[in-house]
Order: C-alpha cells, then sequence, then structure tokens
C-alpha cells in the first residue's frame, strides 16, 4: 500500500509494528534504504533516535517545522516534540492494563 503522505523531516507517524506498535513519533532525519530516524521526547529522546523501517510507519498528514519550533529560539528539546505531538492531538497511550 502506498503512502498518501511522504516521509520526510517533521512529519509525524505512528509506529504499525513493533514493541511501539500504535505510538507516535517525529521523524528526524531519512537515513539510507529506507529508514528513519524518528523520536518521540519520551521513550526515545533527541540524543538517542530510533532507528525504524519506513514500511513499519504510517504518516500522519501533520508536517511539523523543527527549526521554527521553538518561539525563543535555540535547539530543539525533548520537551518541544512532547508538547508538539500533544498539542496536535497525538498523546501516548500510557495505560498497561484494560479498564473496565
Amino acid at each position: 500500500m502506498k503512502e498518501p503522505f511522504s516521509f520526510e523531516e517533521g512529519r509525524i507517524v505512528q509506529s504499525i509494528q513493533g514493541r511501539d506498535a500504535k505510538a507516535y513519533f517525529v521523524i528526524l532525519n531519512q537515513l539510507e534504504d529506507g529508514f528513519v530516524a524518528i523520536a518521540d521526547g519520551d521513550r526515545h529522546k533527541l540524543s538517542h533516535p530510533k532507528r525504524k523501517k519506513t514500511k513499519h510507519l504510517r504518516a500522519k498528514p501533520v508536517l511539523l517545522d523543527l527549526k521554527n519550533i521553538r518561539p525563543e529560539g535555540g535547539a530543539l528539546q525533548d520537551s518541544d516534540l512532547r508538547s508538539a505531538l500533544q498539542k496536535h492531538g497525538f498523546t501516548p497511550d500510557r495505560s498497561l492494563c484494560k479498564e473496565d
């Protein structure tokens, strides 16, 4: 299935395979052979992003401008990624058990 959105820097994606399935991330950069570096500022920090195949990701229609995400300037931080994901409605589901 062809993705309707490209896997470019700043795109919000959802993992569809692996331990982090259903989690939301931001693409930090493109790597070789269909891989991207992703982070969410929580489980996968900017200092140690996750390397993941694009075929295991579903691109969302939201594209963030990572260079201008901080209004006061400076380097991008993990808290910026967390707040951007939350602002656009992509909140992590942290429940470990089902609620009845």
